[in-house]
């Protein structure tokens, strides 16, 4: 869902800010008709989860999100206990409007407060402020949605350890099954890039993630992901899905979708056109694909890799020939070097990252690159 009220000047994403008369019923009937032509791809495998992402997909209103989810349901097999989020920002939501989303079957959310702090928010391009907040969390009670994340962002321009510790604390104090805790990096191809802010230095933001990891633990919130933490059992299923090197479908504007092709023994990346305007056209024309193209094998080791070793349960060892069609014989030497070096040990069925190994997960994915 590739609209938002305004650019962040630290995103990345696939975002354009919303025109005065969004497109929304039109993008909705997009979105089914790119579907509809991914089916053969899935055939015969059931869903497991539904991510509306974007952007600021809570721009399109329940009843919206309603008509596609109903003409998923009509197409594929759900599985019963799906889970099916819908990102939403703080600021774009009318009140009492999560209980229309959870109507319209939507069951776990996520906010992306990024920080309680007024003048943080401010200097980070946010247009929602405190009060905005604890309006969304409140809507979330009243909806009785408690399957939901909070997305939390430290070292930002002018955060003092203070401040990242307050957001942490207001952030357990609302309840959240969920919280992402993660750290604001400069991507190139954005405002930050071409007017760099001024962070803090780097001793200050491993001071600040430090703190954030040891109260997140003591409040019970697991740290399942580099960062992402849940209550138990309440860890994101379509996130662990990407990390796990599971296949998921793309669908809307910039989509990535990845599919295994047993019967080759291949993997099938493809990607769909970013601009909202030439996807939208693609409902005269057809032409839904900017991109498609297999794996080599190489890159499917690196993919793998890249992917497993971010979840602190380290690598599956029977999922990497049902996910690459390898064997694992091809990247036994590669394993080996890591644990030689004390990087991972060997488990059950599994290679986990030792202490070290966790702090330096950047250098032992580096090992397996083509």
């Amino acid at each position: 869902m590739p609209w938002c009220v305004r650019k962040c000047p630290y995103c990345d994403f696939n975002s354009h800010a919303a025109p005065e008369d969004l497109p929304a019923d039109a993008y909705i009937r997009a979105l089914v008709a790119d579907l509809e032509q991914d089916l053969p791809l899935v055939w015969g495998r059931s869903v497991g989860s539904i991510y509306f992402g974007g952007g600021t997909p809570s721009l399109f209103s329940a009843e919206q999100i309603g008509v596609f989810l109903s003409a998923v349901r009509a197409r594929l097999d759900l599985r019963p206990d799906i889970e099916i989020t819908l990102e939403a920002n703080p600021g774009t939501i009318e009140s009492d409007s999560f209980s229309a989303y959870a109507e319209a079957g939507i069951n776990r959310v996520s906010l992306g407060v990024q920080s309680f702090d007024d003048d943080v928010l401010k200097r980070i391009g946010r247009i929602h402020g405190q009060h905005e907040i604890q309006h969304s969390l409140q809507s979330l009670k009243t909806a009785g949605i408690s399957n939901f994340n909070i997305d939390l962002m430290y070292a930002l321009p002018g955060q003092s350890p203070a401040q990242s510790r307050h957001d942490i604390e207001l952030a357990i104090d609302a309840n959240p099954a969920h919280i992402s805790f993660y750290q604001l990096t400069i991507e190139a191809n954005t405002a930050f890039a071409a007017q760099p802010p001024q962070l803090p230095v780097d001793d200050v933001a491993w001071d600040m993630q430090q703190a954030g990891l040891e109260r997140l633990e003591a409040a019970a919130y697991g740290q399942y992901e580099i960062s992402a933490f849940a209550r138990s059992d309440m860890q994101s299923r379509h996130n662990i899905n990407y990390w796990r090197y599971g296949d998921f479908l793309a669908v809307g504007a910039g989509a990535h979708g990845k599919v295994s092709l047993p019967a080759e023994g291949q993997v099938q990346r493809y990607v769909k056109h970013r601009h909202p305007k030439r996807y939208l056209r693609a409902l005269d024309n057809g032409d839904w694909l900017a991109e498609k193209r297999l794996l080599s094998s190489e890159e499917r080791v690196f993919e793998f890799f890249l992917n497993q070793l971010r979840l602190k349960d380290g690598v599956y060892i029977d999922d990497f020939s049902a996910r690459t069609g390898l064997p694992w014989e091809m990247v036994e030497s590669r394993v080996q070097q890591a644990v030689d070096k004390g990087l991972l040990v060997m488990g059950h069925k599994r290679v986990i990252p030792t202490g070290l190994g966790w702090r330096f997960v950047n250098d032992i994915q580096q090992m397996f690159l083509p």
